[in-house]
């Protein structure tokens, strides 16, 4: 769980400097720059003996799932979505986690489910604002199916490693990334407006730290994390973005002028409503012989 939370701390610190420094520039081109960063590191740590071929198609195909197709629809939601729409829509990835898990495993875990509920309501009392009228459905749509490839590519890999225990990760994580990589160039190839391409030296910066700190480390401390953690915990744990952000647009990047009564009673709700989620999660189940998680 340690690993989870790391990771949520160092994502909520990534969405201030998203929204400061790289404003108009093409979200496709961003997100293949950040993967490319992240992909080159895991480069140097692999090792193609260490699994077969069928193995390393399967965990290409997991990173072009969780990674590529997921930052490609996220970003295209923006199109058709402002920001706070984005953040709202995307609240329901720990129901996905929890039903995926299940559907693969052919097992109902009413504890998991319960678990995503609480960080799903939490999220959503701290997002939640009043929807706009107009055409939107595009924009669900392309965060659910963001939410879903990233769901779908946790529990894979944690799927995965749990059968593979004697395999490291940074071993093989650069097939995940190359997948992801591929994936979101082709995107970018096609889609990416040519007129948004220019990067200035701050841009760059910002660029090489988010592919290899936030994508990089991020994902494949995310992915490990997983492995290491029941799904309802996982699953809990993709919401603890949504409050540790707003935290640290407050405090850090100086946006405390604007915190409101009525927001900072939904900040805190929330945040509990999601650590209730957590703990719910990580309680033992009675079994006949003995307490164990799930």
């Amino acid at each position: 769980m340690i690993y989870l939370a790391f990771v949520s701390i160092l994502w909520a610190f990534s969405f201030g400097l998203i929204g400061n420094t790289l404003a108009g520039l093409d979200s496709f081109l961003v997100a293949t720059l950040r993967l490319l960063c992240a992909c080159c590191v895991f480069l140097f740590f692999l090792k193609p003996s260490a699994i077969k071929k069928g193995t390393r198609i399967r965990l290409f195909l997991y990173g072009a799932i969780q990674f590529g197709l997921m930052y490609s629809c996220y970003m295209k939601a923006y199109h058709y979505l402002p920001s706070h729409l984005v953040a709202l829509f995307s609240v329901f990835t720990p129901i996905y986690v929890v039903l995926i898990h299940e559907i693969r495993n052919k097992k109902f875990f009413p504890k998991y489910l319960l678990a995503a509920l609480f960080s799903v309501l939490g999220a959503l009392c701290i997002k939640a604002k009043e929807i706009p009228s107009g055409d939107i459905l595009i924009g669900f749509v392309l965060m659910q199916i963001a939410g879903i490839s990233f769901a779908f590519g946790q529990v894979a890999y944690r799927k995965w490693k749990t059968n593979n225990p004697s395999i490291s990760d940074q071993s093989i994580f650069a097939w995940l990334s190359l997948g992801g990589l591929i994936f979101c160039g082709l995107f970018t190839y096609f889609m990416a407006d040519r007129s948004k391409l220019t990067i200035n030296p701050e841009q760059g910066i910002a660029i090489v730290y988010l592919g290899i700190v936030a994508s990089g480390l991020g994902f494949f401390l995310w992915n490990k994390g997983a492995s290491l953690t029941n799904p309802g915990t996982l699953a809990a744990f993709n919401n603890v973005v949504v409050p540790l952000a707003i935290v640290v647009s407050l405090f850090v990047f100086g946006e405390i002028e604007a915190l409101q009564t009525g927001s900072l009673i939904r900040l805190l709700v929330g945040t509990l409503l999601i650590g209730i989620g957590i703990l719910i999660a990580q309680r033992k189940t009675v079994t006949t012989s003995s307490l164990k998680y799930e």
